[in-house]
Formats: structure tokens, sequence, C-alpha cells
């Protein structure tokens, strides 16, 4: 299941390649090509992802994807809406839909896991089945509960220990 994006101040670059559907190395591209896309680093030199840079990757994967930006085109809208004030309107705007669609996908999965095999009004109608012929006949019960019982005495139990290794040496 996705977690949201506002529960860690910051994310290394697998769990946002978890978040994002999106390979590593599409990530470190995209540094390259995009200005406005600059995680910082840990002391590991590790890349460290606040929750704005994500939704900022959301927003480039959603130009190129969806939209079907080029790159040159993506980074200048990007470009565009920073210097018009609306980049975080648009990353807000794309957060919405994918939240949505990736909800659509897990109800879709549990759906198909709480779906019987078969409709629930034939798996009634095979127990009312089963429980009729039991009350009309009675015989018809396999099992005498006085059969099932054990006769304990013909068990035979092995007292002895196991010899060890030690006990051999």
């Amino acid at each position: 299941m996705r977690e949201s994006i506002a529960k860690k101040a910051y994310y290394s670059i697998g769990e946002v390649c978890d978040l994002t559907a999106l390979k590593p190395h599409v990530l470190r591209y995209w540094e390259t090509q995009f200005d406005i896309l600059r995680p910082t680093k840990n002391r590991a030199g590790n890349r460290v992802f606040r929750p704005k840079d994500i939704e900022l990757i959301l927003l480039v994967k959603n130009l190129l994807y969806a939209q079907k930006y080029t790159i040159e085109g993506a980074n200048q809208k990007l470009l565009d809406m920073r210097k018009d004030g609306k980049l975080e309107g648009g990353q807000h705007e794309v957060l919405g839909p994918e939240f949505l669609a990736s909800m659509k996908v897990e109800l879709e999965q549990l759906a198909k896991v709480l779906t019987p095999s078969e409709p629930i009004e034939n798996l009634t109608e095979s127990i009312e089945t089963d429980t009729e012929s039991v009350e009309t006949n009675p015989e018809s019960v396999e099992a005498d509960p006085e059969s099932l019982e054990l006769d304990l005495g013909s068990i035979e139990m092995n007292t002895e220990t196991p010899e060890t290794d030690e006990d051999s040496a």
C-alpha cells in the first residue's frame, strides 16, 4: 500500500521510487535535466527527498507521461509556472489524480481478494441442501460419535532417551 507523502521529513531515493513508480536512474537523469529538481544530500552523500521534492517529481512525471511534453517543453512549463507562482497549485493538481488512481488500483485488488470464486447464493444453497439431507436422513451421517474414541491403551510410549553425540564418544 502506498504511504502518504507527508508522513516523513526525508525520503531515500528507494522510497521515492516506490511512491512515484519510477526507477532510480530516471530520477537521477531528471536531476540533470530539470533545474527545479535538486534534492539535498545527507552527510553520507545520499540523496534525500522532502515531500515538496516528491510533489515536484510527480508534477514532472505528469507533464512528461500524461501531457506528453518533451523534456525541454516540460522544463519551460515548470519555469513559467514558477514565474507565475502557479507551481504550488500545479503540484496539488497532479497529486489528486495520482492519489485517486493509486486508490482505485488498491480497491480493485481488495475487491478481487474479497470476491468469492462462486456467487454467495450458490454457496448458501449448497449449505441449506446439506443441512436438509442430514435432518431428513440422520443415518446419512458418516461418523458415529462413539467410533471416534481413541484406544490409548494400544499406544506404546518410547521412554528411552535418544543417544547423543556426547554419549557415543
